[in-house]
This record gives structure tokens, C-alpha cells and sequence, in this order.
């Protein structure tokens, strides 16, 4: 059996499509068809249903396709096994929230490219939905959230901790130095936030919803140092992470604002999924995240 032939089943069952596949690949269409008919042929069974211009997996296609996902990760073990250089290299992706990649990158990265730099690292910044879905069809190797607590046996969970959240606005905002501000009164202001949908703000507008309240921001915008910037200003109060604002707030710059029975829990959580092989520059990348975002020397 051909492991290139198992390689092309496995891109055209995540992505249901034999031309998305072949792009991927670099195949032309008819090749990618040829081996999913070649490894049919093989198996003695029927591996997609087409319907319509349509595919989807057969049952006995979903059981090949688990042993297809052991024998790549196998093969690609082996091959780095055998690779005779000592330096680490290759690429890696990354998925990660919008608010933690100024603190990935500001400082260490050029200290951890000084020391592996055969390895290439994409950064994609995007909500926790796609992120799953990212690694799903092997399209990240790895995840750091900022979201509920994610325990699925699908994924191996290297690092987490909870996250302090809080409301803030500019030094001497009216509402700062009150002990108990209603979540009604705060929902009045105005608010400078993350993008609708994305993971800490999701959870808030959620628990706004239970309550049957709203927010309305004036500015939605992806970037934790505008964010911030724009607090500090007076233009709004803003929902963020304590590693985002707890020097701003030590400096006098931002303060917290203490809302009475509104508690969030959130998460970092740094992950793969189970069928992952960690390869020398995963492993690289993976202790670096580690380090920078769970203060641990690896």
C-alpha cells in the first residue's frame, strides 16, 4: 500500500473536497481521484459516498481513516528519526487570541530565533471555534486559548491556568473608586472592546445575556494595546485580562472597576491534538510558549 495514497485520503476526507485536496497538495484533480480509486481498489471497500458533486465518508471510511492518521504520524516520525542534521528546523502554527501576541512576541522571540533559527513559526490570530477547527483538519499544530476550560480527549492539554478578568477604565473614572458598581449602572458607559465573538468578550456578552443586558460599544477592535491606549484616554471601559493591564494599573494609568456579582472564569490553555507527532521544532516552539506565557523554565 502506498503511503502517498493514504496522505491524499486523509486531505480529502478533512476537507470533504477532491479539489480542495489536490490544491493542497499540488496534485492535479484526476491524480488525487486515481489514488483514493487505487486505495479503494486495495481495501476492497467504498471509502466516500458521492452524491450530487458531493463526498462524505463512508463508515468503513471512517475507520481507515483513523489508521491513516496513525501511519502518517508514524511515518513522519520516522523520517525525522532517520534525518542526519543536528540543527532543528521546520514550520510550525500557531493559533492563538488577538490579546496574547504581544506578550508571545515582544520579548524572547528574538532570543528563541537567535537559537533555532532553521525554525519558521506562523502566528494565526483567531477565536477559539476556528482554532478547534484549525487543528481538527491539521491546519495549526498547536492552540493557545484564552476561553472556558476545554477538556476533550482529543487533545493533550501541556499547560493552563486561570486568568484574573476585569473592567477598566481611565485613573479617576467616576466609577473606580466605588466598592460595588451594579452591573446595569456599568452597562451605560461607554465601551472600547475585542470583536463581537471572540473568546473572553463572547463569554461576557453571554453573561450580559442571562441578565438581559447589552453592551453597545463605540469602537470594536482586535489589538489589547489600542484597546488600552484608548482606556487610558477616557474613551471607554474596556473588559481585559489582568496580564494585559495589571502594569498600567501598578503605573496609575488604568483602574479596575469592581462589579458586583460578575464573575467570569477563564482560561489559558496551551494544546495539541492527541494525534499530533511532537517533532524536535514543536517541541521547541512548545516550550517557548511555556516559558513566555506560563512563567515555567523548560
Amino acid at each position: 500500500m502506498d503511503v502517498k495514497n493514504l496522505i491524499t485520503f486523509i486531505h480529502v476526507a478533512e476537507r470533504n473536497s477532491f479539489t480542495k485536496a489536490a490544491r493542497a497538495l499540488g496534485y492535479s484533480q484526476s491524480t488525487v481521484s486515481f489514488q483514493i480509486k487505487q486505495l479503494e481498489s486495495e481495501l476492497n471497500a467504498q471509502l466516500f459516498e458521492r452524491i450530487n458533486h458531493t463526498i462524505a465518508l463512508t463508515e468503513r471510511g471512517r475507520d481507515v481513516l483513523k489508521y491513516a492518521h496513525q501511519i502518517s504520524k508514524l511515518t513522519q516520525e520516522l523520517e525525522q528519526g532517520m534525518q542526519a542534521e543536528q540543527e532543528v528546523s521546520g514550520h510550525f502554527r500557531l493559533a492563538v487570541p488577538d490579546s496574547l501576541c504581544d506578550s508571545l512576541l515582544e520579548e524572547g522571540f528574538a532570543e528563541f530565533r537567535s537559537r533555532y533559527p532553521g525554525i519558521t513559526l506562523k502566528i494565526i490570530a483567531t477565536g477559539t471555534e476556528e482554532m478547534f477547527r484549525l487543528i481538527d483538519h491539521n491546519e495549526a499544530d498547536a492552540i493557545l486559548t484564552l476561553d472556558n476550560h476545554i477538556y476533550d480527549a482529543e487533545y493533550v492539554i501541556v499547560r493552563e491556568e486561570q486568568v484574573g478578568m476585569h473592567f477598566v477604565a481611565a485613573s479617576g473614572h467616576p466609577l473606580s473608586g466605588r466598592e460595588n458598581v451594579s452591573v446595569r449602572e456599568l452597562v451605560q458607559e461607554p465601551f472600547v472592546l475585542t470583536e463581537k465573538g471572540m473568546s473572553y468578550r463572547r463569554l461576557m456578552d453571554e453573561r450580559l445575556a442571562a441578565m438581559s443586558l447589552e453592551i453597545r460599544p463605540v469602537l470594536e477592535v482586535g489589538g489589547t494595546r489600542i484597546i488600552c491606549a484608548l482606556a487610558e484616554q477616557g474613551v471607554g471601559i474596556s473588559y481585559l485580562p489582568d496580564y494585559v493591564t495589571a502594569k498600567r494599573v501598578r503605573e496609575g494609568k488604568l483602574a479596575y472597576i469592581h462589579v458586583q456579582d460578575f464573575e467570569i472564569e477563564i482560561w489559558k490553555q496551551l494544546l495539541y491534538h492527541k494525534d499530533k507527532w511532537v517533532s524536535p521544532q514543536m517541541e521547541s516552539v512548545i516550550n517557548y510558549c511555556i516559558q513566555r506565557e506560563f512563567g515555567e523554565r523548560v
